[in-house]
């Protein structure tokens, strides 16, 4: 046991050095990247406008001036609270307002009960906890691990599948109880970096296929849920994970 333990010394340390350069603009990457999926839809929403507005009208029974009042509040909280969240400033708020307009387009759009949307709001929601800190560092960490939850439930199975999700499964349980956070942490990083741009390779495909802008939707999301591993990188556990208390012995 004593020998893992130096092994494992000896590659943070390695990681560390490797890291050094890029270290002090990590946060920075890591505040925009959690919100860098509100930036994306807020976009979409307003070059799409008239397409929004047809559909919540036609299929989710907006009426007129509501659906108005609905999506250009929507575009204008997801702009100015991520730009607060990347500036932080009064980043408690932003992320209270981002994690609002996150309920409330499930329930506009009728998604509230589509698992795999669920289950990615809920790593979305742990990226924006992380943001927040202090008091909300723990239930961040245990949200964020909710990505892989979804990622077992969707899609069809097969041998690479079986095996990522294990793999995915045990890194999220060492972030969920903050054992040894900073590598798994790392580890899904660089596993997703792969996976987002192999899976949800939106640039790919036809700007007529329906399929685009869900592929693009989720990739921006995948995005944002890195941003919170990336987080967790920099700052930490926090005070209530298994790496802190054995710092305290």
């Amino acid at each position: 046991m004593e020998s893992v333990q130096e092994y494992s010394r000896k590659f943070e340390d390695i990681i560390d050095k490797i890291g050094q350069p890029i270290k002090p603009y990590i946060p920075a990457i890591a505040r925009f990247l959690i919100v860098v999926t509100f930036l994306e839809d807020a976009l979409r929403i307003s070059t799409q406008f008239s397409d929004q507005l047809f559909y919540l009208e036609r299929h989710r029974g907006f009426p007129k001036g509501i659906s108005h009042f609905f999506l250009l509040g929507n575009v204008i909280a997801m702009f100015s609270c991520s730009l607060m969240v990347i500036a932080r400033k009064h980043t408690e708020y932003a992320a209270g307002a981002l994690f609002g307009v996150v309920v409330t387009q499930a329930l506009g759009y009728g998604l509230i009960f589509d698992a795999s949307f669920f289950l990615r709001n809920l790593s979305v929601i742990g990226g924006l906890l992380m943001v927040v800190r202090t008091y909300f560092q723990l239930a961040g960490r245990v949200l964020l691990i909710f990505l892989f939850v979804g990622f077992a439930l969707h899609g069809t199975w097969s041998l690479s599948r079986a095996i990522a999700s294990v793999i995915g499964f045990a890194a999220c349980v060492m972030i969920a109880v903050g054992f040894k956070a900073k590598w798994s942490a790392m580890f899904l990083v660089l596993f997703l970096s792969v996976f987002n741009i192999v899976v949800n390779n939106w640039w790919s495909v036809d700007n007529a296929h329906m399929q685009k802008d869900f592929l693009k939707y989720d990739f921006f999301q995948t995005l944002s849920i890195m941003g919170g591993l990336l987080l967790l990188v920099t700052i930490g556990p926090g005070g209530m994970s298994m790496d802190e208390k054995k710092k305290a012995f």
